[in-house]
């Protein structure tokens, strides 16, 4: 085994370490937030409104880790001489996809806000797509047709999940 070899296999250790490290500060997160009595409708809670404001940034931070994450572990396959054309096409074919993706996220989440929604995150993956919108509002189901339009329009991902924080 040579340094480079060495190298590669210490780097993925320790992205794999931070993987899992990142996981379980997810999971508690969440566990935390799953013991939290909600406030009835009407309310006006302020600590709701934060931490509405903090899931749409945390998320997105998230999202754009992981994001960067894989595009460029994707890119290390693309560059590495030792991985077979297989491989590299393969690596390739993801790389294009994630990145269409992340375009249609974006485009997605512009055109949603451009309707009058305070805040909004949209998750691709695949054949689905998970849109959450910030708004007071009710969600009417004329609203909820009209974000799936969009969704559709955009990405043509017809499976679409709504949710309104």
């Amino acid at each position: 085994m040579n340094r480079k070899q060495a190298g590669i296999i210490l780097t993925l250790l320790a992205l794999i370490v931070c993987t899992g490290v990142l996981a379980t500060r997810v999971n508690n997160q969440i566990k935390e937030s799953m013991g939290e009595v909600p406030t009835a409708f009407g309310e006006n809670d302020d600590n709701a409104t934060e931490t509405s404001s903090n899931y749409f940034y945390e998320s997105r931070n998230l999202r754009e880790q992981k994001d960067s994450k894989t595009i460029d572990n994707l890119k290390a396959i693309v560059e590495d001489k030792n991985t077979s054309a297989e491989q590299k096409e393969e690596a390739e074919k993801e790389l294009t996809e994630k990145t269409m993706a992340r375009d249609y996220e974006t485009r997605i989440e512009l055109s949603i806000k451009s309707k009058g929604y305070e805040d909004v995150i949209c998750f691709i993956d695949g054949d689905n797509a998970k849109v959450v919108v910030k708004t007071n509002e009710e969600l009417t189901q004329e609203k909820m047709v009209e974000i799936q339009d969009i969704v559709m329009n955009v990405s043509k991902v017809y499976d679409v999940d709504i949710e309104k924080k």
